[in-house]
């Protein structure tokens, strides 16, 4: 199994609960976070402890090339500093 990390931003509540909608139903384990602060990503209350102020990193652990469609729109395609 790879594990796949990408960076993820939501840029509202409403954001937030379609994307755990959305990757609860997928058959692959997601963590979000930064620096030492984890949570489960299919865990709404988990996200919203986080700073969603900031790109997240979301790591995936999937061999399937669809989890990463999926999560497209949610993906932070700006340059991180």
């Amino acid at each position: 199994m790879v594990m796949q990390q990408v960076f993820v931003k939501f840029n509202n509540a409403e954001q937030v609960r379609s994307f755990v909608n959305m990757i609860g139903t997928l058959d692959a384990n997601f963590d979000m976070g930064s620096g030492r602060r984890m949570v489960d990503a299919k865990s709404l209350l988990g996200i919203f402890a986080l700073d969603l102020t900031q790109p997240q990193k979301l790591s995936c652990n999937s061999d399937d090339a669809s989890v990463m469609e999926k999560i497209t729109p949610y993906l932070y395609t700006e340059r991180l500093v």
